[in-house]
């Protein structure tokens, strides 16, 4: 499918109704006018770079303590993304990853919230630190610059979103790809990320122009992705399909192993940061999206409850019981790869 990703330009007037055609559509894009620094970027994926080419024994040292801490380092194959749609008893990913999140509680958060742990930061690279909290603290900027205009693309004052993700769950999560040197094949049906929908509101993803990742079209079929040059590709969570009664869809996709005739370690790197969400956001049907002939289609949830569901299947192996947003897009998942 030609231009299958809509083009977004920030900077332009006509954003909200680029946004909202976009999202209608396919609820991916690719976003220009960014205003993130190239030697922001720069910095962080030189460190991130470093961190993965550690040995593997340093790494593990950074592990999070439990399933629902989203903290620290994932090593290749202890998690599932696809149990987080409810599927069970698929082989496990073929990615490792380090998560952090803001390095400063927000005012107010208790103290025992898991959303809010601290991060664990490597005594290696010495400037991993340095190069990441920046990095994440503009990218949490762009993500709120993009509510705002998903605010006006619904028809709703562009503050809406403010009180719902001013102690927002945000993740970075940056995802490392490698086939090593004389590694198997993978296994049947084994992807480097299984096929899912993010969890949240937004997620703003910087990748390398690297083929791999994979959504699922308005056909219902899997079709490739790459972003353009200097754009960063958003999709939507389900958060924000449950909002808008699914005026607007998340988008499922995945990561699709290199073909086993490619030679060389076949390196893809991305990092999502996602925009989630208060853990106490009631999440219900906007006014602006439903009718007396189009009522809501999900009951009322907390953001929190819906995250903790979603990120305990993946990380325990064991489908999750969360509140799906697929609808007939799930025989993309149960049918043929």
């Amino acid at each position: 499918m030609a231009d299958l990703v809509p083009i977004v330009d920030l900077t332009s007037s006509g954003a909200p109704a680029q946004l909202d055609a976009a999202c209608r559509s396919v609820g991916f894009m690719s976003v220009l006018g960014h205003g993130i620094a190239r030697d922001v970027i720069d910095d962080m994926v030189a460190a991130t770079d470093e961190f993965f080419a550690l040995p593997l024994d340093e790494k593990l040292g950074y592990r999070s303590p439990r399933p629902e801490i989203n903290r620290g380092y994932a090593a290749k194959g202890t998690e599932g993304l696809t149990y987080s749609l409810g599927v069970d008893g698929r082989p496990p990913d073929l990615f490792e990853a380090f998560n952090i999140g803001p390095d400063e509680v927000p005012p107010g958060v208790p103290a025992d919230r898991p959303e809010f742990a601290p991060n664990l930061w490597p005594a290696r690279p010495a400037g991993l630190r340095d190069a990441l909290v920046p990095y994440f603290t503009d990218v949490a900027a762009l993500a709120r610059r993009i509510t705002s205009v998903m605010a006006l693309a619904l028809g709703l004052d562009a503050t809406f979103f403010d009180d719902k993700t001013d102690h927002s769950t945000d993740t970075l999560r940056v995802n490392h790809y490698e086939r090593g040197a004389g590694e198997p094949a993978p296994a049947p049906g084994q992807q480097r990320m299984g096929a899912h929908t993010d969890y949240g509101i937004v997620t703003v993803l910087y990748a390398d122009r690297v083929p791999g990742l994979e959504i699922v079209g308005p056909d219902g079929q899997w079709h490739g992705v790459l972003p353009p040059e200097g754009a960063f590709l958003v999709n939507l969570g389900d958060l924000l399909a449950e909002w808008t009664n699914d005026r607007w869809r998340s988008t499922l996709h995945r990561v699709v192993p290199p073909p086993t005739s490619s030679e060389g370690p076949s390196v893809r790197r991305s990092m999502a940061f996602f925009h989630d969400g208060n853990y106490d956001a009631v999440i219900e049907c906007l006014p602006t999206c439903c009718s007396a002939d189009n009522p809501p289609r999900y009951p009322r949830v907390t953001a929190g409850e819906h995250l903790m569901a979603k990120l305990l299947g993946p990380r325990t192996l064991t489908a999750s019981d969360a509140m799906s947003t697929m609808g007939a897009r799930a025989d993309a998942v149960t049918g043929p790869a």
